[in-house]
């Protein structure tokens, strides 16, 4: 039994976390915020065999950019192998990964959920879509690499997460816009679990404000300014990103910020792709350059 399946990467802009109370349900933890899935990110293939002598009843590789742990993976995997009785498989899982991890774009949640994905398919578990995203979302939460990353990729496109939550719980107003670019460059990982101790109530005093703005203007140039105000209330420019911003802006191009991560997003009309990919090539020596699209399916089984 076989299958591969695929999630797009997400970048947040902005974002308000619910971690209220000891004893919550990880499928109500989560967050509420902005942001957009683009057409890069983690296919999984899933191949289930007949268990030899192998000590261990799984094997996890990584083709592309590295992961640097396999949790979320061994928790989705251990959450399936509680639906039925596969003490005599062995399962070898192939995630290939597109974007660089660490860098603010979903990278666990886009390896939880296509994983899941995966994995309800080539077991014929035959879960509904939901539970297949609540698994993904779970882990990505109890493993403490993400809070909103798995809702908003789940849906895809460029959206507003309007209740925090697993899929079925959470929910998303997803935001049309023309034919649009979306150009990034990535410097330098930042840790997530790390600004989310230290600067809750920061975060969660603006990120909601502008969750509802954004609901009135559903601008993606808007988003953009949003999440930099954001990203400079919540200290996470350096020098570097101010020197790129600052360019892009005397161009009058929009970006943002990923969160988190020392990456700078710009989306943009087509026609002046040339512009924006001219000002980030200056510096890309010390940076990987992604140029992608929206990605408006979210989470799928890719036929095989």
């Amino acid at each position: 039994m076989e299958a591969t399946a695929f999630c797009p990467a997400h970048i947040t802009g902005f974002f308000k976390a619910h971690l209220e109370g000891k004893h919550y349900n990880l499928e109500n933890l989560g967050s509420m915020g902005a942001g957009f899935s683009i057409k890069e990110g983690v296919t999984t293939t899933v191949k289930v065999q007949a268990k030899d002598n192998q000590g261990s009843n799984f094997k996890i590789t990584t083709k592309g950019y590295q992961a640097d742990k396999t949790d979320v993976s061994q928790y989705v995997l251990n959450e399936f192998l509680k639906l039925g009785e596969f003490s005599t498989k062995f399962f070898d899982i192939r995630h290939e990964i597109s974007i660089p991890v660490g860098y603010g774009l979903g990278s666990s949640s886009a390896v939880a959920l296509s994983l899941s994905f995966a994995l309800d398919q080539a077991l014929n578990t035959k879960l509904n879509k939901t539970m297949i995203g609540q698994i993904a979302h779970n882990a990505e939460v109890s493993c403490k690499t993400g809070l909103g990353d798995v809702l908003a990729s789940y849906y895809g496109g460029f959206e507003i997460r309007i209740k925090p939550g697993a899929p079925g719980i959470g929910q998303v107003k997803k935001i049309t816009t023309d034919k649009i670019s979306v150009i990034m460059i990535c410097f330098s990982p930042i840790s997530t679990n790390k600004f989310i101790k230290e600067r809750l109530s920061q975060i969660n005093g603006l990120g909601g404000k502008m969750v509802n703005k954004l609901l009135e203007s559903k601008n993606y140039e808007h988003f953009q300014d949003m999440s930099l105000e954001f990203a400079k209330y919540v200290d996470v420019m350096t020098p570097r990103m101010q020197k790129i911003v600052e360019e892009l802006s005397e161009n009058n191009i929009k970006c943002g910020i990923a969160l988190f991560g020392e990456t700078i997003f710009s989306m943009i009309p087509q026609k002046i792709e040339s512009k924006v990919l001219e000002i980030l090539q200056k510096y890309s020596n010390d940076g990987i350059i992604i140029k992608s699209e929206l990605d408006d399916i979210g989470a799928r089984v890719l036929n095989n």
